[in-house]
């Protein structure tokens, strides 16, 4: 191996890289001479003396650090046109969030009731039998009570431990109002807006856990006129006014009298479809005039005050308002159906 035969290299290098019409033909061409030419040219040194080997020795590596410089370079190249960025372009439009349809409903009841003078409170989601049943006036033996509908927690001596100290996942948002009664002065009015838990079994219309919307009004010489007048101007503001209400007895341990209370179908508006099962109403809430016992667990004298309460679904509310067919969707994280709102 001679120097000339090294600078025919450097030259021939040179000619095929200038030579080449793409980036990658010039990669090709750099990383031939650095793997094969190279290699038979320091493996020829060792066959040469120590004066000349050193001499050619130099020649080599800097030959090998001119091929070197011109990969580098093109590897540049290629990292600075994979950055580059034509600003020129119009932009991409970011993904916006939704409020969730539940969200909506839930902001929407508040608004509307805090028009009416409702302050919103809350309570713990683990509650004590007290709060959730006994403070109610829920009987010992009301089906409620029982582990189909409750979910208890596991405690040592659960059997021994007194009803203030025996756990469970609230199943209504009434625990509250119960808590709250106890420890604030009629005049009161407040909402709940929270989760409550049941061990259900989930289908279409079941969930086991759902939010509730409860209320309660506590003063003196309160009416079912008023529960009336109450509960039709917050449907008509939430549905639209010409919604018609209308109040069917029924029975709930805490209060007396009790009603059920239907509005008329948003959807058929009153002909009858599916969704009413051609009845043309729509059961939407359980309310009545607050039992004097439970007044009196909170400490509130029965006969200076009266009260009334209301409570009902704020997924089925939903439901009704957007026309959705499956409580499980506001639970299933489906963007497809998350963006529509």
């Amino acid at each position: 191996m001679k120097g000339e035969n090294l600078e025919l290299i450097k030259t021939k290098f040179l000619q095929e890289f200038e030579g080449a019409k793409t980036s990658k033909e010039r990669r090709k061409i750099c990383k031939k001479y650095l793997e094969d030419e190279l290699s038979s040219v320091f493996a020829s040194l060792k066959k040469l003396s120590g004066k000349e080997k050193a001499e050619l020795g130099k020649e080599a590596n800097n030959l090998k650090e001119l091929f070197s410089s011109k990969m580098t370079m093109l590897k540049e190249i290629k990292k600075e046109k994979d950055e580059w960025i034509d600003v020129t372009l119009p932009g991409k439009k970011p993904a916006l969030g939704s409020i969730h349809p539940l969200t909506r409903t839930q902001r929407r009841c508040a608004e509307i009731l805090s028009h009416m003078g409702f302050v919103t409170v809350e309570g713990p989601e683990l509650e004590s039998e007290w709060y959730n049943f006994d403070a109610l006036n829920v009987e010992q033996d009301h089906p409620a009570r029982e582990m189909q509908d409750t979910l208890f927690i596991k405690q040592k001596n659960r059997e021994k431990l007194s009803p203030r100290e025996r756990l469970l996942m609230r199943t209504q948002t009434s625990a509250v109002q119960a808590r709250y009664m106890e420890k604030n002065k009629p005049p009161l009015k407040i909402i709940v807006l929270e989760r409550v838990f049941r061990n259900e079994a989930t289908d279409s219309s079941h969930e086991i856990n759902f939010y509730q919307l409860e209320g309660l009004m506590v003063e003196e010489k309160l009416s079912v006129a008023n529960l009336q007048a109450v509960t039709k101007l917050f449907f008509h503001n939430f549905f639209g006014s010409d919604v018609d209400i209308r109040f069917r007895p029924s029975y709930f341990p805490f209060t007396e009298p009790s009603f059920e209370v239907d509005v008329s179908c948003t959807i058929c508006k009153k002909r009858g479809c599916s969704a009413c099962q051609r009845t043309g109403w729509l059961e939407i809430m359980g309310a009545g005039m607050v039992h004097p016992n439970v007044l009196e667990s909170a400490g509130i004298d029965p006969s200076q005050f009266t009260g009334f309460a209301f409570g009902m679904g704020v997924d089925r509310l939903a439901m009704i308002k957007y026309e959705i067919d499956d409580i499980r969707l506001f639970y299933g994280s489906d963007l497809r159906f998350l963006n529509q709102f």
